[in-house]
C-alpha cells in the first residue's frame, strides 16, 4: 500500500484498535486462477507487540480454502471510518479557487502466512470467542450454548477455520493531515453539520483522536 509518511500510522494499540472496531475483513489469497477475495469478520489475538493472529472461518464450500498459495503472504484488510470531503469546506476556496475534492479513510493491512484449521475443538473455540465479542454489548448475550449441541455441531461441519499469522502491519490515516490548521477545522466543522454516524467518525479522526 502507498503510504505518505504524513499518513503512516504505526501505533499497534491503533492498528489493532481499528481491527477490533471494524472486523469485516477483505481476506485475499493467490491461488491457481488468480487473486481470491473473501469478506468475513475476523478476532484478533494478540500475545504482544510482535505476536498476533487473526482468526475467522469461511464456508467450506468457498474453494479459496483449497486453493490458495500457502508459500504466499495473504492479506486481510480492515477499512475504518472513510467519507467524502468536498472542496466547499475549504476556506481557500473563496480566495483563489484552487482546491479539489478529496476522500478521507483509515485502512489497516494485515499480512501473513495463512492456516486452514479443521479441528473441531479449534472451531468450537473461535466460534464462542466470535460469538461473545460481538455479543458484548447486547443486554442478554446469546450465546453458543444457547443453540442445541447437536445443531452447532451440524453447522460447524460447513465451516473450516482460518488462522492468519500476522508478520506485518500497515495503517493508513489520509483525514486532512496535508492542511492547515484552518483548513482541519472547517472540515471539522463541515462534518459536524452533516451530523452523520460516518461524517462525525471522521470528524473524530480529522480533529486528531484516534482510539485504541
Amino acid at each position: 500500500m502507498y503510504i505518505p509518511k504524513l499518513h503512516e500510522e504505526t501505533r499497534i494499540p491503533v492498528l489493532d484498535g481499528l481491527m477490533r472496531s471494524h472486523p469485516l475483513a477483505a481476506l485475499i489469497t493467490m491461488g491457481s486462477s488468480g487473486l481470491f477475495a473473501t469478506h468475513l469478520p475476523m478476532v484478533l489475538h494478540r500475545e504482544d507487540d510482535t505476536r498476533a493472529v487473526l482468526r475467522g472461518h469461511i464456508a467450506r464450500a468457498n474453494r479459496q480454502w483449497r486453493d490458495y498459495d500457502a508459500a504466499v503472504s495473504a492479506l486481510a484488510i480492515f477499512a475504518g471510518a472513510q467519507h467524502y470531503i468536498t472542496p466547499n469546506w475549504y476556506p481557500e476556496k473563496a480566495i483563489s479557487g484552487k482546491v479539489v475534492p478529496t476522500w478521507n479513510y483509515a485502512v489497516v493491512h494485515a499480512y501473513g502466512k495463512l492456516t486452514i484449521v479443521e479441528d473441531p475443538a479449534w472451531l468450537l473455540t473461535h466460534l464462542n470467542s466470535l460469538t461473545d465479542t460481538h455479543e458484548a454489548a447486547s443486554a442478554v448475550p446469546w450465546k453458543v450454548s444457547d443453540a442445541p449441541a447437536d445443531y452447532v455441531e451440524s453447522i460447524a461441519k460447513g465451516i473450516v477455520g482460518i488462522e492468519l499469522s500476522i508478520e506485518r502491519l500497515e495503517g493508513k490515516w489520509k483525514v486532512s493531515q496535508n492542511q492547515n490548521e484552518q483548513t482541519r477545522a472547517s472540515v471539522a466543522e463541515g462534518l459536524a453539520k452533516l451530523d452523520t454516524e460516518a461524517s462525525l467518525a471522521m470528524r473524530s479522526l480529522v480533529n486528531g483522536e484516534r482510539k485504541s
